[in-house]
């Protein structure tokens, strides 16, 4: 029987054992592909994820200066996409067109190419997959005090349309294949906000790898979806469920309100960009 010390002793043992299941890192770094990592958001992932404790393979279909193991090639290419899954861990897939596009555009980079890296990743058996997606995927959705993430779809563009069919995806590949997959509502990830809605909806480019960083750790990922902006404090986007993975954002858009007010007038509250989710992507006529 245990006496009162070594009953202590054990419990702390134990809570040491449950901290360290959760934060230690892996011991050997894990390869990570990186689909779109010439664009913003994957060159900044680029610069900041800790290269102690990921190998990063990085695939884009233009040329770009890197020293590590680049592939260049596109996302709708089978065998090159084979290749590319070859001994990865996890996919952060960022690849796509970025901006409202013409439908046929749209269908093939977003919709095809995107079936296809999910679909790469599953006869290459990885595990894992963290979804590049958009807040555009719920952009009808009116401004409330706190938007969760499990509101429903309500796309605002042939893009968002995209981003909704690629949390679908996600969610598909979770039930049938058992995937681990995250889905990441982007808002607007930039060096920094640039209009009065980006005080609320900005990712800084540290936050961006904080981030997608958590995704690649979480211990108990079966599928999530999560909004990837800031500790913004004008943030009405709930970061529960991102915060429930690990991630911990340090950034906030307000050290820079004063210069963002003094170049824009503030939205009036039935203006599309401060009411809807989606902000004036909801007035784009489609293309």
């Amino acid at each position: 029987m245990l006496d009162g010390s070594a009953r202590v002793r054990r419990a702390a043992q134990g809570a040491k054992r449950s901290v360290e299941a959760v934060t230690t890192r892996p011991p050997h770094p894990r390869r990570v592909l990186i689909t779109g990592a010439a664009g913003r958001i994957g060159t900044y992932l680029r610069e900041r994820l800790s290269t102690s404790d990921w190998q990063l393979r990085l695939l884009d279909s233009r040329p770009f200066d890197d020293d590590r193991d680049v592939i260049i090639a596109d996302i709708r290419d089978e065998s090159a996409l084979a290749a590319a899954m070859r001994d990865v861990d996890a996919v952060v897939h960022l690849a796509g067109i970025s901006v409202e596009a013409p439908l046929d555009d749209i269908l093939a980079m977003n919709i095809e190419g995107t079936w296809r890296v999910f679909d790469a990743a599953r006869r290459a058996r990885v595990p894992r997959v963290v979804y590049g997606g958009s807040n555009h995927a719920i952009g009808f959705t009116p401004r409330c005090e706190l938007l969760r993430a499990d509101v429903p779809l309500r796309p605002d563009t042939n893009y968002g349309v995209s981003k909704a069919f690629g949390e679908s995806v996600g969610r598909f590949y979770a039930d049938r294949y058992s995937m681990q997959v995250a889905c990441l509502r982007i808002g607007s990830c930039d060096d920094r906000p640039r209009s009065p809605r980006m005080l609320a909806t900005w990712l800084s480019p540290g936050d961006a790898a904080r981030l997608v960083d958590a995704c690649l750790r979480a211990p108990n990922l079966e599928y999530a979806v999560v909004y990837g902006i800031s500790a913004n404090t004008r943030a009405w986007w709930d970061l529960e469920p991102a915060r429930a993975l690990g991630y911990e954002p340090e950034d906030d858009a307000e050290i820079f309100a004063p210069e963002v007010f003094a170049a824009h007038e503030p939205a009036a509250g039935d203006d599309a960009e401060a009411a809807l989710a989606g902000g004036r992507w909801t007035t784009f006529s489609p293309s």
